[in-house]
């Protein structure tokens, strides 16, 4: 299956569910406390961090979906945490506040990266269905996808009543179940328990025949359009009525911590489906989601550059020949992971020893070196008739299989001035014996704030002496 990066930011996504705060304070051990055998942790930071449905919408923000938010909190320090961290990411939060009861907060005591302990701060709310009910339904317009995030702690109580408000509108309905009873989960488009609370309903699969045997039960009795198994180790199933079953493995090389892994698989399964994506292929991204998620410390998110990197490493397109469209979105990811780009140009008709030295000492000026090729008629007009020897397509191919090469594009005008001012390359690079200002597009560089740097060219190298040398022979 091939993978592509949604559009993202057109696609609004409503959450509704157990909001909570996840803290964390880490320290270092170095003694054994005299009152008891367990370790002192010398708390040196405290980092807040939203958790359960909170988590969700935090995860479509950072995908850069727009993401609304409904939940139940108390009114108290840990609520304001909430709403100023969903705030900063731009997550619409509209919470239900009940005075005298806490906001859940998890807190977990962190040591080496390790979790030591974990202590839980809750009570069961005592909500109001019909005013969350009313929230929602003021909030459906213009939304592509409801998720429905329930961790069992008193914010969803009327789960039937949104999914038909939601369907009524044609709207889908994903459900990240939680405890015994998924009857009331009747009628939603897809819900993703994990393997462990998919058994709990249909009893224990000892095999995949099994486990779709039940799923196409389980279906059938609810009333769902799909359901996901997440299985860990065993990666993911989706299951849909008249498909045959889609199993795709885990793709995690590392698994360093799964807090929240299951709200980066839903999160990331909305965001894609209100985006317009196939649900095999939401599927897809949310497995390879799922797979960047664990690798990190604690309740985390996967930014849309992470998630676009990681695609482009499946397809293989990391690096090599691109369209300006396919430059500009790579370059975008790689100045998110503060890379710094370099840019040069030209026409590049036979490669030679001289071409490949100044490429390497480009490549040395940043972290990333784009190479900017004159296609056929520009090389036509800049050097006569009889030029280019090698055509656009093959020049960048030879140019792309360069270690020091990351990207290779071509342009129709005569200079890359026009190329540059919408890449804005950090370095912009030119061989050659003239001046710094001599080289075209150095004022457009300078006035943004990017450097401009003239390289020494290999003595004797020259693709018109070698054109030359090979007519006369």
């Amino acid at each position: 299956m091939k993978l592509s990066m949604p559009r993202f930011d057109q696609a609004p996504v409503l959450v509704v569910g157990d909001v909570m705060l996840d803290r964390y304070w880490h320290g270092g051990t170095s003694r054994i406390s005299p009152e008891a055998p367990v370790p002192v942790v010398k708390v040196e930071q405290i980092e807040d961090r939203p958790g359960g449905a909170a988590n969700v919408a935090l995860n479509i923000a950072a995908l850069g979906a727009p993401a609304r938010l409904i939940g139940v909190t108390g009114q108290d320090e840990a609520r304001q945490s909430l709403v100023d961290s969903l705030a900063a990411a731009g997550v619409e939060a509209h919470f239900q506040c009940i005075e005298h009861q806490p906001t859940i907060v998890k807190l977990r005591v962190m040591s080496r990266h390790q979790q030591l302990l974990r202590m839980d701060f809750e009570e069961p709310f005592d909500t109001d269905p019909a005013a969350i009910l009313a929230e929602v339904e003021a909030l459906l317009a213009g939304v592509k996808v409801l998720v429905l995030s329930d961790y069992g702690k008193g914010a969803l109580k009327n789960h039937q009543a949104l999914i038909q408000a939601a369907r009524r509108r044609g709207i889908p309905v994903l459900a990240d179940p939680k405890g015994k009873d998924f009857e009331i989960y009747r009628g939603a488009s897809l819900i993703t328990p994990n393997l462990g609370e998919f058994e709990a309903i249909v009893g224990h699969c000892a095999d995949e025949a099994e486990l779709v045997a039940k799923g196409a039960e389980l279906m059938r009795r609810l009333q769902l359009d799909a359901l996901l198994v997440t299985r860990g180790e065993h990666g993911m199933t989706l299951l849909r009525p008249e498909h045959a079953a889609l199993h795709l493995p885990a793709r995690a090389r590392e698994v360093f911590d799964v807090t929240g892994a299951g709200d980066t698989v839903i999160s990331t399964l909305a965001a894609a489906l209100a985006a317009g994506a196939e649900l095999p292929q939401a599927v897809a991204l949310a497995n390879l989601a799922a797979s960047i998620v664990v690798a990190k410390l604690g309740t985390a998110c996967v930014s849309a550059p992470e998630l676009r990197r990681a695609i482009q490493r499946e397809e293989g397109s990391g690096r090599g020949m691109m369209t300006v469209e396919q430059l500009l979105t790579v370059v975008e990811d790689a100045r998110a992971q503060g890379e710094k780009i370099v840019f040069t140009n030209g026409c590049f008709d036979i490669l030679h020893a001289g071409h490949v030295t100044y490429l390497e000492q480009a490549r040395a000026q940043g972290d990333r070196l784009i190479v900017a090729v004159n296609d056929d008629a520009s090389v036509s007009r800049l050097k006569g008739p009889g030029r280019p020897i090698n055509s656009v397509d093959r020049r960048m191919a030879v140019l792309a299989g360069l270690e020091a090469v990351d990207w290779v594009v071509c342009f129709a005008e005569d200079t890359p001035e026009a190329l540059l001012a919408q890449v804005r390359p950090d370095v912009l690079v030119k061989g050659g014996d003239y001046g710094v200002d001599q080289v075209v597009g150095a004022e457009l560089v300078r006035a943004y704030g990017g450097e401009v740097r003239v390289l020494g060219l290999v003595e004797n190298s020259s693709t018109t002496a070698i054109v030359e040398k090979i007519r006369k022979a």
